[in-house]
């Protein structure tokens, strides 16, 4: 969930309950307001009533008279010095249900006798009235509720704008383009501190990645040059004929091992390269054209095994690849292929725009998944003369290239799937 989006829900469940409540109390103060206005009301009428009755006569056919709204008939009870305030529900004829009044109601003495005095006010009109109050309240609440949120959604942005700002860059950094990073700055104090740190983080990255290019390229010459001698120096000696049987062997033996230094060499150099992007992706190269190539080259080596290839190749398959690993990526996978091959073996490879799949039968059994990809582990499990860099090269290459390396084992066939 996105800090946004959270600040938000969350002050909406703050406001939420402070709105009811704020709703709840407005409504219980208009309501007391209303009984309270009501009562003065009553009160005032039976003033007024009394004064009236203190004039009239005894006959007077007010002294017994029932309605709705006043009451006055004799009483056997006591007279009370106060009047008693309550509400009540009456029935109303024309409607067919009851309607909330409010009642006032006392006994008094008027010419020596007691009278019940019962005055009632309708609470119809009024209640309609707090009805009516109390949606123009929650809608006024609303509108200010969606305001209150818009405000809030857009000052949010607004505020942290630079910060997205600076995570976008950060996404979109790259080793080789580090030095070039600039962060903006920024009207908040703290945002300012991050990019400062920020800048100081990709400044100090930056500065390793430059050592470590540097080593890696003055390894590949400094290594190089003295192999390549040795080895130079030993083809010499390989042709020397006053050397004995032994001597011969010990010099073809050190001449194939300095092979693989060199071999070891130059892969480790590259995954070195490919770890710190030292590959741009500066176009993409047809993977049929390559796979093509690879299968003329290797072709010696697949008619010396006697191998079947099965091709189901589309006409063309760019992909977003460095030439140079475009390369790697069809030699290892296809050489491997090859090499643990048996003879008379079968080799099927699979091309489309969107995986490259190869599987060759061999008699090895499955690379077990926790040293699938690790370097230098495939020799305990059968796989002589190797130092596990291959494929530890290809999945390098997709993870740096956000591809999808897969690997099963079925019927004695090893399948390698890449695919975008």
């Amino acid at each position: 969930m996105k800090l946004l989006t959270k600040t938000t829900l969350y002050f909406l469940l703050i406001m939420l309950p402070v709105f009811t409540a704020g709703a709840f109390y407005l409504y219980t103060e208009f309501n007391q307001e209303i009984k309270y206005e009501t009562d003065e009301e009553l009160v005032n009428d039976k003033l007024q009533w009394m004064r009236y009755l203190d004039t009239a006569s005894v006959n007077n056919p007010v002294f017994s008279i029932k309605t709705p709204e006043f009451n006055l008939h004799p009483t056997n009870d006591a007279a009370q010095p106060t009047h008693h305030l309550k509400g009540v529900n009456i029935y109303q004829e024309p409607e067919n249900t009851y309607a909330p009044f409010r009642q006032l109601s006392q006994v008094i003495s008027l010419h020596n006798k007691n009278y019940e005095l019962v005055l009632r006010k309708s609470l119809i009109e009024k209640d309609d009235l707090v009805k009516n109050i109390i949606h123009v309240m929650l809608a006024a609440f609303g509108g200010l509720l969606l305001f209150a949120l818009l405000s809030n959604w857009l000052i949010s942005k607004s505020i942290w704008k630079p910060f997205y700002r600076s995570l976008d860059k950060i996404q979109k950094l790259q080793l080789n383009k580090l030095d070039a990073t600039v962060f903006e700055p920024a009207a908040t104090h703290e945002f300012n501190r991050l990019n400062t740190a920020l800048s100081a983080m990709t400044s100090r990255i930056h500065n390793d990645y430059t050592s470590i290019k540097e080593l890696t390229e003055d390894a590949a010459h400094e290594m190089q040059t003295p192999l390549a001698i040795a080895q130079s120096k030993l083809e010499l000696l390989l042709q020397d004929d006053t050397l004995s049987e032994i001597q011969l062997n010990s010099i073809l033996t050190s001449y194939d091992e300095l092979q693989r230094l060199s071999r070891l060499n130059h892969n480790l150099l590259l995954l070195a390269k490919i770890e710190n992007q030292q590959y741009p992706l500066t176009e993409q190269p047809d993977l049929c054209t390559v796979v093509e190539k690879y299968l003329l080259l290797f072709e010696e080596l697949i008619k010396e095994k006697d191998l079947h290839i099965h091709k189901e190749i589309t006409a063309t398959a760019p992909w977003p690849l460095h030439p140079a690993l475009t390369d790697i990526l069809v030699s290892n996978l296809l050489g491997n292929a090859i090499k643990y091959n048996y003879p008379q073996g079968s080799i099927t490879i699979q091309l489309t725009p969107e995986a490259f799949t190869i599987a060759n039968t061999s008699h090895l059994p499955e690379i077990p998944a926790n040293v699938l990809f690790q370097r230098f582990k495939k020799h305990n499990n059968g796989y002589s003369n190797s130092n596990g860099l291959g494929l530890a090269i290809v999945k390098k290459m997709a993870d740096s290239y956000h591809f999808h390396l897969t690997y099963f084992y079925a019927n004695g066939q090893h399948t390698f799937r890449v695919s975008l």
